[in-house]
């Protein structure tokens, strides 16, 4: 299916509506434990299905792909991919840094992306051609050149089976930006990661992971305002990438080499423990 995605953003614009709406009003209720200190609340649940059932009545030939109940269809090419609550850790302890990300995924592409943030009243939205846009307004990412000068946000730490593994690298990733960039940030919400590059509040984003849901819309949001989204290799970002690095164009460079430092660091550390 070939569909411009530019015709979408007012059904997605109102999916995400629905959802901030959810997560404004409604206490968190039930926590259900999805794992080793991962978790999904009762309005996780409740965002998921409210935005799968006004989509399936919108747009019934488009697939859709929920964080906590996985595909409940699929469609010719196109998927929704929605995370309901962006930083649920965060929305459980009150800290206002979560909101609703919702993306179109044409193959392994995004081509549209809304992200709401309901407890700091702004809304990131993008299509592909379209611009990136906060509460209206067009965004542009920052013109950061040096490391030195720019404040990096990574991904959260690993947790559940093999943590411990998972993490050796973000570690060492985090050892090798503290000796070089001017400040790390860890937010607590990938939503909030790739928007606050694409806003230009922070000049680069550094996940080694890629859950379509997580990034999606943030990725396409990320490239309308100017950024650079690449893999672990600096190749181009798609949802088979194994990580997600969005930051102003002049820091890929330098970023993907200091991430390949990190990871040859964490092999060598294993290396010789064995």
């Amino acid at each position: 299916m070939t569909i411009d995605a530019r015709t979408l953003l007012p059904i997605a614009e109102r999916a995400v509506s629905i959802a901030s709406e959810i997560i404004r009003t409604k206490a968190p209720g039930v926590v259900t434990a999805k794992g080793d200190r991962d978790m999904a609340t009762e309005v996780d649940y409740a965002v998921e299905h409210a935005v799968r059932e006004f989509l399936s009545r919108e747009t019934p030939e488009i697939g859709f792909l929920g964080e906590e109940e996985g595909v409940s269809r699929t469609g010719d090419g196109l998927m929704w991919a929605l995370d309901p609550v962006d930083g649920t850790a965060n929305f459980l302890h009150d800290i206002p840094l979560c909101g609703v990300s919702l993306g179109l995924v044409d193959k392994d592409m995004p081509t549209l992306g809304v992200i709401d943030l309901p407890f700091l009243d702004l809304r990131y939205s993008a299509a592909e051609g379209a611009g990136a846009r906060a509460n209206g307004s067009d965004i542009q990412v920052s013109d950061a050149r040096d490391l030195e000068a720019a404040i990096v946000a990574i991904g959260d730490y690993a947790v559940g089976k093999n943590a411990q593994e998972q993490n050796k690298p973000r570690l060492a990733l985090t050892q090798e930006l503290a000796a070089r960039v001017q400040r790390i940030r860890m937010f607590g919400s990938a939503a909030i990661d790739l928007a606050w590059v694409a806003h230009g509040k922070i000049d680069a984003n550094i996940m080694l992971s890629n859950n379509p849901w997580d990034t999606a819309a943030g990725v396409v949001i990320a490239r309308e305002a100017g950024a650079t989204v690449v893999d672990l290799d600096g190749s181009p970002h798609s949802m088979t990438a194994l990580a997600t690095i969005a930051a102003s164009p002049k820091l890929v460079a330098d970023l993907v080499e200091l991430i390949a430092e990190a990871r040859e660091a964490t092999r060598q550390s294993q290396h010789t423990a064995e």
